[in-house]
């Protein structure tokens, strides 16, 4: 993982919560869950190249 994808997921990550705490003050559930799923999509993403990195790393 480049260091700029990790950058973007942990901005997503960090926009996600943001996003989920909005949600929460403001009663507004839809708020609350995209924020919950721009969480799930960074975690992912982080998955995805920390795998691609150790499969590169038995590679080489």
């Amino acid at each position: 993982m480049t260091t700029e994808d990790r950058v973007k997921a942990t901005v997503k990550n960090i926009e996600g919560k943001a996003q989920e705490m909005l949600g929460e003050i403001t009663g507004n559930p839809e708020d609350k869950a995209e924020g919950q799923v721009k969480q799930d999509e960074a975690r992912v993403e982080h998955i995805v190249e920390n795998a691609k990195e150790e499969a590169k790393k038995k590679i080489d």
